[in-house]
Order: C-alpha cells, then sequence, then structure tokens
C-alpha cells in the first residue's frame, strides 16, 4: 500500500537558497521546491507536489495521520508523518524566538500510540522536535533551536515532502560571503554521494518503538531517557509481548534476565518471581501499577490491559517504600487515545484455550478534552492437568480528562471475576527423582475433581491527578484501592507411604479477603545552580495493606495411589487450621534529585524515611501482635557519557523490608535491609538497537535464623545473611529493517551467607539459576507481494536451580523453543504461536519434596485481530 509522507529534515550543512528556491540533491528521487511560506504566504504554486498539497486548505477533509517515526541520515534527521495516498497536506510556518514552528492545517494525527512525539537534542544544534495535535484540525510541529531560530526550506520526493531544517549555529559557522540572487535554475547544487541518502532509523514513537524502549518512569518517577539512570531497568514493550502472545506476567518476565517464576499463578491467584535470587511477589511492595505500589497489583491480572511491563533490578525502597532487594516490576497499562480506536482479537488454541478481547477508546466529546478506554476480556481455558480448567470475565474502564491545559485527571477502574481449579504440582520421587514405581505421569492431578476451584472477586479503583504550575514545575498525585476475595479447596501432599506410590495428602478450604489501599503525591521542579541543572523530586506516599481475614479450614482426605488413581473418597468433619489478620500502615517521605553536572555527567541522589505499624491477629487464639518500626533508604548513581552512544553508571542502592517472628525474650526484630552496589554500561549501537550490562553485589541481611539456644523452633533469632552477585546482558531492538531482536543472559550467584544452621550456609537460594538466557527474534518482510508476512523464533534457557533452602535436590536445567508465524495488511494481523515446539520435560519451579511444577508441554495458539 502507497503511502505519502511529510518529513521534516533537520541537516547539519548549509543549503543553497536563491529566490525564495533552494536546490540541493537528497537522492536520485528527491527534489527541490520551495520554502515553506510565512502565515502571510499560505498559497503556494502547483508544483509536482500537487497531489499532497492543495490549493485551498479550508475546502479540504481531515487528513489522517496514522504514523510516526523518524530516520537519520548523515544529514540530519527526518520526521515522518504517514497519511494515505492522495491525502493533502499544506504545511505553513511562523517563529517564535528560536523555535520554528510549521503548523499543518486539516490534519490530525491518529495513531495508537498517543498524539504527542518529542525528541529531545536529536543532534547539535537543535534543542528538541516535537509533533502535536495543535486543535483539533491542525497538527503542529515544532523545532527549537539551542543558538538561534533554525532555517527551513522544503524538498519534494517519491516519499513526499521534506522540510529541510539548519541549526542557526551551524549555519553562522559554514555561512560564505553573500552572492547574487539567481533564478532556481542557475543555482549551483550540492551532489552528495549515494551513500549520504540512505536512512538509518531513529525512535520517535512516544514512548517506545518495536522492540526498543528509550525512556522509563520506574527508575526515577519521571520520564527520564533510560540511558541516564543509573541502574539496569529492562523494558519488555508491547511489541515483544504482542508477538509472543503474552497472556500472563509469567510469560512476559521470561524476556528478562536474571528473573525466574517461583510459584505458579493458581497458587495464590497472583504471580512470585526471583529477581537476582531473592523473592519478588506484589503484598511484599515489589509489584507496581503505573508507578504506585499496589499490594494486590498481580492478583486477576489480565494482559489485555498491559501496555508494556518494565523492571527495575535491586533495591528500590528510596521511591517506593516497603520491598524485597531483588528488584520491582512495574506493570504500564493503556491509557485512552485522543482518536477513535477500536480492536478486537480471538484466540484459539489445543487443550481448550479461547480467549477473546476488545479494546475500545476515543473521545467522548468534540473537543477530545475527555477520553475513554474500555479493555475487556473473556477467556475459557483448559489445561494439560487434569480436572485443570479456568474461566474469567475482565473489564478496565479508563476515563481522562484534560480539565485545562495544565490539568488533567485520570479515572481508572477494573473488575475482574473467575473460577480456577487449584493445582499444587506433583511429588520430587517420580517427577525429578527417581522412584522404585516409575515416573509418575505429568498430567497427573494429586486433587479431587469435586474440589471448588478458587473462585475470585477483583475490584479496583483509582485516580491519578496531574498539575503543570509551569514548565518547570509540577505536581502528581494518585490513589487506588484493590479489594480482592476469594475462596477455594486445596489438595496437597504431605507424605509418601513406604510402597512410593500411596500418597498421603491434605485438604484445606481457604478464605482470602485482602485490601490494598495506596496514595502518593509528587512535586517536580525543574531549576538550575549556575551551569549545573537540577530535576527535583520530593514526595510523600500512605499506604495500608489489610488481611481481613485469612482462614483455613482443614479436613482429612484419603490418600491416593499415583500411579493408578480413584478419586471420589470421602471427606472427614472440618477442623479450623488458622484463621488469622493482618493489617500493615506505612507513611514514606522521600526527595530526589538528578542533577545535570555536565551534559555527559549525571548524578542521582535519594533519601526516604519510613514509619510503619503492622498488627497481627490470630482468631482462633484471640492474640495480637504489633510491630512497628522506621527506616532511612539512600541511594546515589552516577552516570557519565565518554561519547554519546556509551552511558558508563554506577549506583548504591537500599531496601527495607518488615518482619515478624518470635523472639524468646518476646523483643521485635529489625526490618530485613537490602543493600547493592552496581556498575554497568549502556550502548546505543544504532539508533534502534541498544543493549545494558550490568555487574551486581546485592546482600541481604538480618534474615530470621532458628534460635540455637532455646529448643522452642518457633523462637528466631535475626543474625542470617544472603548474598547474591553476577552479572547481566540484555539486548533489544532492531538489527536491519523488519528484524527485530529481544535477548539476554544473566549469571546469578545466589546463595546464604550466613546461618544459625551451618549446614545452610553456602547453599544456593532457592529458584534461583546460576545461568539463564533468553532469545526472541522476529523478520517481517517488507515489501513485495508477501509484504506484512513474518516470522518468530524463541529460545529459553533454565540452569538448573534448587528446589528449597537446604537444596535437597535440584531442578535440571531446560531449553525451551517457541515458533511464530504472522501476517500483518492494513487493519488485520493474523497469527499463529507454538510454544515448546520440541515437547520438552521441564519444570518450572519448586518448593520442596511435594511441590514440584511441570512445564507446559507443545502448545499452539491461533489469533486474528482486526481494528475497525
Amino acid at each position: 500500500m502507497f503511502t505519502a509522507s511529510v518529513f521534516i529534515l533537520i541537516t547539519q550543512s548549509v543549503l543553497a537558497e536563491t529566490d525564495g528556491v533552494s536546490s540541493v540533491s537528497l537522492g536520485d528521487k528527491r527534489k527541490s521546491i520551495s520554502t515553506i511560506p510565512q502565515l502571510s504566504e499560505v498559497e503556494l504554486p502547483q508544483t509536482n507536489a500537487a497531489l499532497l498539497l492543495t490549493q485551498n486548505p479550508d475546502a479540504e477533509a481531515i487528513v489522517e495521520v496514522t504514523g510516526v517515526r523518524m530516520n537519520q541520515t548523515e544529514k540530519g534527521v527526518e520526521v515522518i508523518l504517514e497519511t494515505a495516498k492522495g491525502d493533502a497536506l499544506k504545511p505553513v510556518q511562523k517563529n517564535e524566538d528560536n523555535k520554528l514552528i510549521i503548523d499543518i492545517p486539516n490534519s490530525q494525527l491518529r495513531y495508537e500510540g498517543g498524539d504527542t512525539f518529542r525528541q529531545e537534542k536529536p543532534f547539535a544544534g537543535i534543542a528538541e522536535v516535537l509533533v502535536v495535535n495543535q486543535d483539533n484540525n491542525t497538527i503542529q510541529v515544532t523545532v527549537t533551536g539551542e543558538t538561534g531560530l533554525p532555517i527551513v526550506e522544503l524538498f519534494d520526493g517519491d516519499e513526499g515532502l521534506i522540510f529541510g531544517v539548519t541549526p542557526a549555529a551551524v549555519t553562522q559557522q559554514s555561512q560564505t560571503p553573500p552572492v547574487e540572487e539567481k533564478p532556481a535554475s542557475e543555482t549551483p547544487q550540492e551532489q552528495p554521494s549515494a551513500e549520504t541518502d540512505e536512512p538509518i532509523e531513529l525512535v520517535v514513537t512516544g514512548e517506545q518503538d518495536g522492540y526498543r524502549v528509550r525512556n522509563s518512569s520506574t527508575g526515577t518517577k519521571t520520564d527520564t531517557a533510560l540511558r541516564d539512570i543509573p541502574q539496569s531497568i529492562q523494558v519488555v514493550p508491547r511489541q515483544v509481548l504482542e508477538d509472543q502472545n503474552v497472556t500472563r506476567l509469567e510469560e512476559a518476565i521470561r524476556n528478562v534476565p536474571g528473573v525466574n517464576t517461583t510459584f505458579p499463578p493458581n497458587f495464590s491467584n497472583g504471580s512470585f518471581f526471583a529477581i537476582r535470587g531473592f523473592t519478588t511477589r506484589d503484598d511484599s511492595g515489589n509489584i507496581l501499577r503505573n508507578g504506585l505500589p499496589d499490594f494486590l497489583a498481580t492478583r486477576q491480572l489480565d494482559f489485555s490491559q498491559i501496555e508494556q511491563v518494565e523492571v527495575l533490578k535491586g533495591p528500590s525502597s528510596v521511591l517506593f517504600g516497603r520491598a524485597n532487594p531483588g528488584g520491582t516490576i512495574n506493570l504500564i497499562t493503556k491509557q485512552p487515545l485522543r482518536d477513535p480506536f477500536y480492536e478486537a482479537t480471538a484466540t484459539v488454541g489445543n487443550y481448550s484455550y479461547y480467549r477473546g478481547t476488545v479494546d475500545l477508546s476515543g473521545p467522548l466529546e468534540d473537543s477530545k478534552q475527555v477520553l475513554y478506554r474500555v479493555n475487556a476480556a473473556y477467556q475459557n481455558l483448559g489445561s494439560f492437568t487434569d480436572f485443570k480448567n479456568s474461566e474469567r470475565l475482565f473489564v478496565a474502564p479508563v476515563v481522562s480528562w484534560a480539565i485545562s491545559d495544565r490539568t488533567k485527571l485520570t479515572l481508572e477502574g477494573e473488575y475482574s471475576s473467575s473460577e480456577n481449579e487449584v493445582d499444587l504440582g506433583l511429588p520430587a520421587a517420580g517427577t525429578v527423582l527417581p522412584n522404585p514405581n516409575g515416573r509418575i505421569p505429568l498430567n497427573r492431578s494429586i486433587t479431587e475433581p469435586s474440589a471448588k476451584p478458587f473462585d475470585v472477586d477483583l475490584y479496583r479503583i483509582g485516580y491519578t491527578l496531574e498539575h503543570k504550575f509551569s514548565d518547570s514545575l509540577s505536581l502528581r498525585n494518585a490513589f487506588r484501592v484493590s479489594s480482592f476475595y476469594g475462596t477455594e479447596d486445596q489438595v496437597f501432599g504431605t507424605g509418601f507411604e513406604p510402597d512410593n506410590r500411596t500418597l498421603n495428602r491434605s485438604f484445606t478450604t481457604r478464605t482470602i479477603d485482602q485490601s490494598s489501599y495506596n496514595f502518593a503525591v509528587d512535586l517536580v521542579n525543574k531549576f538550575s545552580t549556575g551551569s549545573i541543572g537540577h530535576q527535583v523530586v520530593f514526595g510523600v506516599d500512605l499506604s495500608r495493606f489489610e488481611i481481613s481475614r485469612f482462614r483455613g479450614i482443614g479436613r482429612s482426605i484419603e490418600s491416593i495411589d499415583l500411579f493408578n488413581p480413584v478419586y471420589g473418597q470421602p471427606l472427614g468433619d472440618p477442623f479450623p487450621i488458622y484463621d488469622n489478620g493482618n493489617l500493615t500502615d506505612a507513611l514514606g517521605i522521600y526527595v530526589q534529585d538528578q542533577v545535570t553536572l555536565a551534559e555527559n555527567l549525571k548524578l542521582l541522589l535519594g533519601v526516604r524515611f519510613d514509619t510503619f505499624n503492622q498488627t497481627l491477629q490470630n482468631f482462633i487464639t484471640n492474640t495480637e501482635t504489633s510491630v512497628s518500626g522506621d527506616n532511612f533508604s539512600p541511594r546515589v548513581g552516577i552516570v557519565y557519557q565518554p561519547i554519546e552512544p556509551v552511558s558508563l553508571y554506577a549506583n548504591y542502592s537500599t531496601s527495607f523490608t518488615p518482619v515478624t517472628g518470635i523472639a524468646s525474650d518476646d523483643s521485635t526484630f529489625q526490618s530485613e535491609r537490602g543493600r547493592q552496589y552496581e556498575i554497568g554500561a549502556k550502548v546505543d549501537f544504532t539508533d534502534r538497537l541498544s543493549a545494558t550490562l550490568a555487574f551486581f553485589d546485592l546482600t541481604r541481611s538480618n534474615v530470621l535464623t532458628d534460635d540455637p539456644n532455646n529448643d522452642n523452633p518457633s523462637f528466631s533469632i535475626q543474625t542470617g545473611e544472603q548474598s547474591s552477585q553476577g552479572v547481566e546482558l540484555s539486548i533489544g531492538g532492531e538489527i536491519l529493517p523488519g528484524w527485530n531482536i529481544f535477548a539476554g543472559y544473566a549469571y546469578t550467584d545466589a546463595k546464604v551467607s550466613e546461618d544459625t544452621d551451618l549446614d545452610l550456609v553456602d547453599n544456593r537460594l532457592e529458584n534461583a539459576p546460576e545461568n539463564s538466557f533468553n532469545l526472541f527474534t522476529t523478520y517481517e518482510i517488507q515489501q513485495g507481494d508477501l509484504k506484512g508476512l513474518g516470522i518468530g523464533l524463541g529460545f529459553f534457557f533454565v540452569g538448573d536451580r534448587q528446589a528449597d533452602l537446604a537444596n535437597t535436590f535440584t531442578l535440571p536445567s531446560y531449553l525451551r523453543t517457541d515458533a511464530s508465524i504472522f501476517y500483518k495488511k492494513e487493519r488485520l494481523r493474523a497469527q499463529v504461536n507454538f510454544r515448546n515446539v520440541f515437547n520438552v520435560d521441564y519444570y518450572e519451579s519448586a518448593f520442596g519434596d511435594f511441590f514440584v511444577f511441570p512445564g507446559e508441554p507443545f502448545t499452539v495458539q491461533g489469533t486474528i485481530s482486526w481494528q475497525f
């Protein structure tokens, strides 16, 4: 399909101009037309671009610009506004101080990524290039010069119109004495070689472009280039999620080196991971939604509303409060679009996999001040495991209101209801360990078909208020409340009879009632002290995590022969096992300063003070225990860029986590502490391909261990320590046009460094492989009759892992191979994904002798999506 394009070329060379006509060779098929008219000169003569420029803009219909990208040549940069064939675009120029402003009447940005494109300092002499919807009828392109007003020229080519912009500083340096004006036909032409006209793709698509993401707010609470953040951050962008047909967080996270699954998602209707060897879960504060902690963030998570997943490696308490030290996962949700967007998707797969989603967005009124987005999904899924089925309904509406040009309010809601049969794995003997009776089939279930599924309802509602007092001072306030209620029957193994085939079981009916409340307000101020720039964040947050009820009612249940199971045995009378409550309130105050000492030298300083109070209730014994404390969490980091594409960084960061336990003298315990030293490098190989290399030394201290001076096993002392050292490498982006890659490798040496049980010292931490790597790559044909056809190939390797802290047995390593084939044409996308192509038997994770979780065998899923 032919597309007409408008280009803005920002060049570093001086282009000759006479009689308002500039002449320059941009390749065999690009020709000079004229300069862009000022507001008083909006009538353009008929030229060979007449198909794109009309003589009466008032008579034109709105032209939709459906895509924006930026190319770089040796001369400069081209911003491409993609439109349909024959659409007319008529740019008009005006100037303000150092700003070159180009208005394009009768046009609008209408694309899924949003309505603003921004690129700061694309090259010397240009401070910023900005493309926005100025109003409901006009696109505005602004080019800001660093030392003066850029100079603009207009060219034409097969691609469309080209606006050549020369930085003022470059113009002054390159000027020659004035010459007598001549007709355009007599103007000497600069003839660069053909090599100078080959474009190099440059990312300017808002938040992300393809497999590479430039900016993130996870590491600083400000929209900051990843190369300027002195900490390792990996972002799994929307395109990767789409190409892999990701529907669970576990599937997305396997693309991040150094992160591994520790529990299956149905264990507690959430997700559990080990980052750099340490447990990461939502109720410990390690999971964010749009930068705000949510202690129920992964419960009922549906990827129909997820835009991308960001992973901050290492401690992050300075910004987000209590959390385990391994890292933080930030779930970025889809936001309303200014222009209508409608998409429906259907997926069908083996093991009775059925899933459908809709994504609807656009304005609610003509001025486009009030926008909406609704993501909804329904799924009915089977499984390779016997009796394991699930069903879920999900809907997430969002409304944003631009109250003024400086104030925006966003309201978000979410409701989800599901039923999931619970599977708690298989014993180690017969799976990863030998069993004299043979191998247990991996589809075997130890539960009962009559066991009640995990029946869950989740509600989530919140708001975000953003206000700009000035260009340098802004405020962001966010609040969210999440409520989770679920009941389930759990059946799990407790031990083998001497025959090693008869498994004793336990039966528990669980009730879980939890709520999460999170409030944060951040004040961001940009200013300078002499030649030193500052971006200061001052913030306050409040949180409450309430477990109103966590109750377990047990029943006796008959054992089962795992090699010849007979189901449907009667249950015994109910009896209470546990009935607890928990309430944790916390207040945090923090300040951070992003200091620009020089253009290539940046410093990050931060400190936070937290105070918390935790109350534990035992409803069976009618007792209550309270724990309180406070913590300081500092962070310091530095970035040095010896050359523009390379960032060298170092950081020191900390974290804390409240702990509960019983000391023999009834004293309370201090919080666990995390401390990390990290150095690394971030490299932009090209404008579309980048990599991060990180070396880290991470220590978790104040870990509870058994009290060796007391016979009561419930008593603890706080002398334990765990450490993790390693190296991580990640790379993502476009190697060549149409060829994308997303890959990583991690070496992690995570072990117990101190413990009162000397047998545990130097043991490896559970579910933390020493070596792991991931590689996913796609290629899409760029032209010809097969344009839009593509293939994908993925390899995911996870090394040997210990199943428990005692290192009693090892989960073997595995290499899983995935593949895909897809076809995209205009509004249609068809895709088939193959997982575990070679049907390898492997194990995702384990926690003890009777909880080993097999990975899924070969699966195939076909997806069709349509935008309308």
